[in-house]
């Protein structure tokens, strides 16, 4: 989610799933050491995205093993509410994700799916974005592939 977020798609978010649940550890990625992650702000003043905490320490400390804290506390609260998709990027925590029966999908994944529902007209620039503005790592043969799906040369 933060990924977008940073290159402005916080609105998307809300029109194609219409509610989110954070972890307090995704909230506390926004505002790392003080300092607003682009869109922050706006996170904050959404009244459809609500943060919650889980309430499976035990879950939430075996994943943090080998995950930082938002993705450990945001698939153990995914668990906990029988959420339908988890939002995740980073490949340890989608594998992890996975592992627990979640259904995952990450900032490309939500860019095809909002091209394929005509709420988004070319997501060529907003793979641009994710990688020049938020800095996002996207290889070039997941760029490739993924403008062959969105149906895009």
């Amino acid at each position: 989610m933060t990924n977008l977020v940073a290159i402005g798609r916080l609105p998307l978010l809300r029109d194609l799933f219409q509610a989110l649940t954070i972890a307090p550890g995704v909230w506390a990625e926004l505002h790392a050491k003080g300092a607003a992650w682009p869109g922050s702000h706006e996170v904050d003043a959404a009244p459809w995205i609500a943060c919650r905490a889980p309430n499976n320490a035990a879950l939430v400390a075996t994943l943090r093993t080998s995950l930082d804290l938002g993705e450990s506390e945001t698939i153990a609260l995914a668990v906990e509410i029988g959420a339908g998709l988890v939002l995740m990027d980073e490949r340890d925590g989608r594998h992890a994700a996975q592992a627990l029966g979640l259904r995952v999908m990450g900032a490309v994944g939500v860019l095809i799916h909002a091209k394929r529902r005509g709420m988004i007209e070319t997501i060529r620039p907003e793979l641009d974005a994710l990688r020049d503005r938020a800095g996002f790592y996207l290889g070039a043969a997941v760029y490739v592939k993924a403008l062959d799906a969105a149906g895009e040369d």
